[in-house]
């Protein structure tokens, strides 16, 4: 529902979709956080992977008139969504596969 609502919301603020096709894995370069090990790694990634950043961004392009901070929280906000919808949860400093949906199974 969050990812629709989110997609929905980006068609209609306008702007285009090379740009969200460009931006929509850009969270998960918080996964490099890893290579300084599973503690760092589950800190920078949830940090891109928390709707507490993304929809305030959001709010403030909408409410700012500012195009780029509404597009760029959106397309956020998406990413979140579609990787929620998959499976993908909050991580635990135990390891990747730890999340707060659960552990991950091995074949993702």
């Amino acid at each position: 529902m969050a990812l629709a609502l989110t997609v929905i919301a980006y068609a209609r603020e306008g702007s285009g979709w090379l740009l969200f096709g460009l931006l929509l894995l850009a969270p998960d370069v918080g996964m490099l956080g890893y290579l300084a090990g599973p503690r760092a790694g589950a800190v920078t990634y949830n940090l891109m992977h928390t709707y507490a950043l993304a929809l305030p961004l959001a709010a403030y392009g909408f409410l700012a008139d500012n195009t780029a901070a509404t597009a760029i929280g959106l397309i956020w906000t998406a990413h979140i969504a579609m990787d929620r919808l998959l499976g993908f949860g909050l991580k635990y400093s135990s390891g990747f596969k730890d999340t707060h949906l659960g552990r991950m199974k091995d074949d993702r």
